[in-house]
Formats: structure tokens, sequence, C-alpha cells
């Protein structure tokens, strides 16, 4: 399956219509048909990705999140996620991160990367790199091709300053992140298109530069080791 259906948009649409569970049991028969498909494409997504990177998980069906969402301390009850989403991991302790795609009507879709929620010795090994040099970080960043694809660094940033860091510390603008991500956005003519694996393809190898680096940052220790 080498490319998104329409159905599959269609189903999701009239989900968001319908989030309640008596709807979704009646239309069940269908969730499986669509998310078969959604499967099929992020499968063949993977194996786009290994020949270019090496990937932990299994399966495109082993990627895809689960439909339902926990409500349990969300003010949003609905019981159902109205989007496509799931997770590629990389495989080996010296390649961090991932790949995850959201595929959601409404010129909603986007591919992503980097690092959602880093632990606290993470984030420090992340910010003395910085603090040390940013000028690999700024190279990748500022790289034609990024810039095209993902415009800027994304992510939750502290207001001021970090604390250990002055703010008038040169690279302070990179210091308050507390997320580094990179995302490329989607239209829905683009998703539903034919050549839409390889846009999605060329789209997370783009973003190998910056997830290398981060993952060097973070796998080499004091000593360069």
């Amino acid at each position: 399956m080498n490319q998104i259906p329409l159905s599959a948009f269609e189903f999701l649409e009239r989900l968001c219509e319908n989030n309640d569970r008596a709807w979704f049991a009646s239309n069940k028969a269908e969730y499986l048909s669509e998310s078969g498909k959604i499967a099929g494409f992020a499968n063949a997504l993977l194996q786009e990705l290994n020949r270019h990177d090496v990937i932990e998980t299994q399966s495109g069906a082993k990627s895809l999140y689960r439909i339902y969402r926990d409500v349990r301390f969300s003010k949003d009850k609905t019981p159902y996620s109205t989007y496509w989403g799931g997770r590629f991991k990389r495989a080996g302790q010296q390649r961090r991160s991932g790949y995850y795609y959201h595929l959601e009507p409404g010129n909603k879709s986007f591919l992503l990367g980097g690092f959602w929620n880093p632990n606290t010795q993470d984030l420090k090994l992340i910010r003395d790199d910085i603090a040390f040099d940013a000028t690999p970080l700024r190279t990748i960043l500022n790289n034609a091709i990024f810039v095209s694809n993902f415009k800027t660094l994304e992510g939750d940033q502290v207001r001021t300053s970090p604390r250990c860091f002055e703010p008038e510390h040169e690279a302070i603008d990179l210091l308050r992140y507390k997320q580094f991500l990179v995302r490329r956005r989607f239209s829905d003519d683009e998703v539903l298109s034919a050549d839409f694996l390889q846009l999605a393809n060329q789209a997370l190898k783009n973003m190998r530069p910056f997830l290398d680096h981060m993952s060097e940052v973070l796998s080499v220790d004091q000593h360069g080791l």
C-alpha cells in the first residue's frame, strides 16, 4: 500500500463528527479496513527508511498508534483520536530519537523528529554542548535544505534562561529549549497524492543531519568517547 487513500481521511472526518462509542462500534469494520491501509503505507515507508537509516520498529502495523484516547487526565473526553499517528524508533544506542507521522484532514498532517521530552541528564548534555559551541547545531539549522523543509527548530522553551546559564549567553536562544523538534507539514493534496511516499521519505531523510548530531551529543561522554 504505497498511497494514502481518500477513504482513510473520509473515515476520520466522519469520526470527528460522531466521536462516540456507539457510532464507532457500528463502524468498526470500516475502521479496521482503513487502519489496515494506513499500516500498509507505514510499512512501505518503513522499507524506504531502512534504506538510509536503521529502524528498530518491526512493521508498519507495529508503528501505528491506537486510536483509543486515554481520557483519564484530559478535559476532552472524546474517546477516539481523529488522526492516524505512529512512530518509527531508530535502532541502537548511537541512533537516538525516531520519526513520528501524523495524518489528519484539514491540512494538519506532519512528520516529526527529535526529542520530545528529554530527561534531566539528556537535557543537560544538550545544553552543555550548545553552551560550549553552538556552531555545529546552528550550521544544521541554517542549512538551506533544513530551512526549506522545517523552517526552524520547534519545542517548548523556558521564558528567560535555564538554571546555570546567563540570560546574556550568546546561544541563549537555543539554550532556552526544553524540547528539540523538527517538523515537516503537508497539505491534504500532498498526503493523498501518489508521490507522498517519496515526499515523506525524503523529509525524514532530511532530518538525519539534525538527528545524527543530537545523537552524537547524547552518546559521547565528556572525554569524547
